[in-house]
């Protein structure tokens, strides 16, 4: 077994890069979610170690010294963070020029060929789910006889091997808690609206709908929902339990945790019997009953992306949601006291003057306890990637996403909506919503009733409006 290191490499300040991130960009407050797909192959391999360099604020130099001792080098990479990472590749391909370097994430996945040689660094690229394809490279096979990679042949030239099967057995992946316990801090790790601190994981691939957007289902983890089972995900959370007791929250990263409810509710029930508190993903279309099961269960909280208030923009990006629905679901949740964590993106397609402000005064209407607003991210292998270039809505000017500080810009404009007007309708959005007598109000009971929750918000404010001076500075 080559001696092999998986890595997150060093980037942007406060840069959130890790796989679980859906938008891989510095927030408007500090978070980190886990690196979870490269923990998930570093299970595999016995003797790995997992660097995680944003969180625990590890740079170039420190990571440079300990890839000398490697024989193999994983790095997740973003579309966002490829040019960083080819930099980052390169100065450890400089210090150790026998070290063997792959790339794994969306971005190799649909480009592998642009990607090998844009980076001359790169030996090679994992496309799709990559888990076993990483072991095989790791017990030091041959690459020409491994799935589901491209390389550099013997002449220089690049070869794609035959696509590698997706996984059917999920239970068959060993747990991520594993290395989580083994290489990471996890009060390295912090969202603003979860509990900290938490840990998540994955209880599944896939998702069933076809938002036009949604990176990781059109990238790597495809459309069928292929799970663990409870009594195998159970047992993963016992594990956790054990390892990590200071742990106030689960989180399911899962695309959409509730693709599959009778299975959720039998996760739900499992986790009651274990006094946890979790949270998950969840679409705005769960129904009341299957919502009294989870939060009876431990449900503290929903992630639930509901990107529009206008119901032919949901059309658009194929949603699949009914803004009715997601009115009764959202009050649903009200009454029965589960929290919500609504996300929203603006510049869509469709997306107007008229209908940002509807989307403004949707979320103030169905009002989740806090919100996520991003702006519209065309990654490569995307429809809706496809659909900008076709029609001249992404210019190569914001084609990375980010700025040179990290901070996500709005790649698509309209011939009548510009990138600065949906750039700037974000902080309109946050303000709009935010400074609110009843939004205040509830706030500061939470920070009244809580010394931890009064010094978190406090953090969090200072770090929200640092970020709004940022975002001008950008625009």
């Amino acid at each position: 077994m080559m001696k092999t290191l998986f890595l997150q490499p060093p980037s942007f300040d406060g840069f959130d890069g890790g796989a679980g991130s859906r938008y891989q960009a510095r927030r408007e407050i500090r978070s980190f979610w886990y690196p979870t797909w490269l923990a998930q192959p570093a299970a595999l391999v016995p003797g790995s170690k997992l660097i995680d360099a944003p969180p625990a604020r590890i740079g170039l130099d420190t990571v440079v010294a300990q890839a000398r001792n490697y024989e193999l080098c994983v790095i997740h990479t973003s579309a966002p963070s490829f040019a960083a990472d080819a930099r980052v590749a390169q100065a450890l391909k400089d210090a150790n020029p026998a070290l063997r370097i792959g790339f794994v994430g969306a971005k190799v996945a649909v480009q592998p060929e642009e990607s090998l040689k844009q980076a001359p660094a790169i030996d090679f690229v994992a496309r799709n789910e990559f888990d076993f394809t990483i072991r095989d490279v790791a017990e030091g096979r041959d690459l020409a006889a491994i799935d589901g990679i491209s390389h550099r042949g013997a002449d220089g030239a690049i070869v794609h091997n035959r696509d590698r099967a997706m996984i059917e057995d999920m239970d068959s992946l060993p747990f991520v808690t594993e290395v989580y316990r083994r290489d990471l801090r996890i009060e390295d790790y912090f969202i603003g609206y979860l509990l900290h601190p938490y840990v998540s994981l994955y209880t599944g691939r896939g998702c069933k709908s076809r938002c036009t957007f949604c990176l990781w289902p059109q990238t790597v983890g495809g459309h069928r929902y292929r799970v663990r089972s409870p009594e195998h995900v159970a047992e993963e959370i016992r594990l956790a339990k054990s390892y990590f007791p200071q742990v106030r929250e689960i989180f399911f990263d899962d695309d959409t945790f509730t693709d599959n409810l009778p299975r959720a509710e039998a996760i739900a029930r499992a986790l009651g019997r274990l006094g946890v508190t979790w949270s998950c993903n969840a679409k705005a279309n769960v129904p009341r009953e299957t919502l009294k099961v989870l939060r009876d269960n431990g449900l503290r909280l929903l992630l639930v992306g509901y990107e529009s208030g206008n119901q032919q923009i949901l059309h658009n990006i194929k949603k699949g949601m009914r803004i009715e629905v997601a009115r009764r679901f959202t009050q649903d949740c009200h009454d029965l006291g589960i929290k919500i964590h609504g996300t929203f993106i603006l510049g869509l397609p469709g997306e107007t003057r008229e209908t940002i402000e509807e989307t403004i005064r949707f979320a103030v209407e169905v009002n989740p306890h806090t919100l996520q607003v991003s702006l519209a991210a065309p990654y490569p292998g995307t429809f809706l990637h496809r659909q900008a270039v076709e029609n001249g809505w992404l210019d190569a000017a914001h084609a990375e996403l980010v700025d040179d500080h990290g901070i996500q810009i709005a790649p698509l404009h309209y011939p009548h909506l510009s990138h600065t007007e949906i750039f700037d309708s974000v902080e309109t959005f946050y303000r709009r919503f935010y400074f609110r007598a009843p939004k205040i109000a509830s706030i500061v009971g939470e920070m009244v009733r809580s010394p931890q929750m009064m010094k978190r918000r406090l953090r969090e404010g200072i770090e929200f409006f640092q970020f709004l001076r940022e975002r001008q500075k950008a625009a």
